[in-house]
């Protein structure tokens, strides 16, 4: 029962480093550069991945070529990362789970350790596990899995925290004089169609405007918006739109009502921003219908 158990969890182990490499393949690959493996980082990426998977399958199946190849795996790794160490780049990616490790003694250290227990493996006594041993095995493998499960969500939490910080929080810039005035009436409403119920959304960029063309697609992506009427003005070609509207330069955004009366404006620097012209023009004409 102790092999049986022994072998799946060193067989997860195996797992759980291919999967870490897969999560993030730009990072695994430029960790590769710690062992002077650059050109070739996609070919030994994937040829990890794929041995260490073969190997968790076999190791957790029980089978001692698998356990004495993933005891020689681990090994190499141990070797290369000694190397590494004595030669000054303590600290540096060590690719072992995905771009995440660093070399250390403790990493070395690991490697060694996990070696010598996949060697170890065959050597274990083996006994078929009665039917209470098998539901231990099998409700400690759930409980690791639940362990690693908790582990992967609260690093997407991590991430999505991230990348909540790293987004700007501010919405459009809307100052007042700025464009047409919140709240009255503009002659931007003759070059939409009446939609009652729906919102007008005048975007108004120019060709000289590199934040204009990185921004194009999102803002083309507002015309699927059943909610919304998409009309975008050149600063060229639409010279007269952009005289009515009076608007201080590009990207710049008006939402209108189907009569004409301006529910927001601003300045926009992401989709974002774009959108919470839209979000402040539904809440607008919600509180003048209230």
């Amino acid at each position: 029962m102790v092999a049986v158990a022994a072998c799946l969890l060193l067989g997860f182990v195996l797992l759980a480093s291919a999967a870490a490499k897969l999560a993030d393949p730009a990072g695994a690959r430029a960790a590769l550069a710690t062992y002077g493996i650059t050109r070739s980082a996609t070919v030994v990426w994937g040829a990890l991945i794929v041995a260490e998977t073969v190997l968790a399958v076999g190791v957790g199946a029980g089978v001692d070529a698998a356990a004495y190849a993933a005891g020689g795996l681990l090994a190499l790794f141990c070797l290369a990362q000694a190397v590494a160490l004595a030669t000054g780049r303590d600290g540096a990616p060590c690719a072992c789970f995905g771009a995440r490790g660093r070399i250390s003694r403790a990493s070395v250290a690991r490697s060694a350790l996990l070696a010598v227990a996949f060697a170890a493996l065959p050597l274990l006594p083996r006994s078929e596990p009665t039917t209470e041993g098998w539901l231990a095995i099998g409700l400690a493998t759930a409980l690791i899995g639940l362990a690693a499960l908790a582990v992967v969500v609260v690093a997407l939490a991590r991430e999505v925290g991230m990348l909540r910080l790293a987004a700007d929080p501010r919405g459009a810039l809307e100052v007042a004089h700025e464009g047409p005035e919140v709240g009255g009436r503009t002659a931007l409403a003759s070059y939409f169609d009446a939609s009652p119920g729906r919102i007008g959304l005048a975007v108004f960029s120019s060709e000289g405007c590199g934040m204009c063309r990185a921004l194009a697609p999102a803002v083309a992506s507002f015309d699927r918006d059943p909610r919304v009427v998409l009309r975008t003005f050149d600063e060229v070609r639409d010279a007269d739109a952009w005289a009515a509207a009076d608007v201080p330069g590009s990207p710049f955004a008006v939402a209108l009502d189907a009569d004409g009366t301006v529910l927001a404006k601003g300045t926009f620097n992401t989709a974002a921003q774009l959108e919470s012209v839209l979000a402040a023009a539904e809440r607008r004409r919600g509180f003048a219908r209230a």
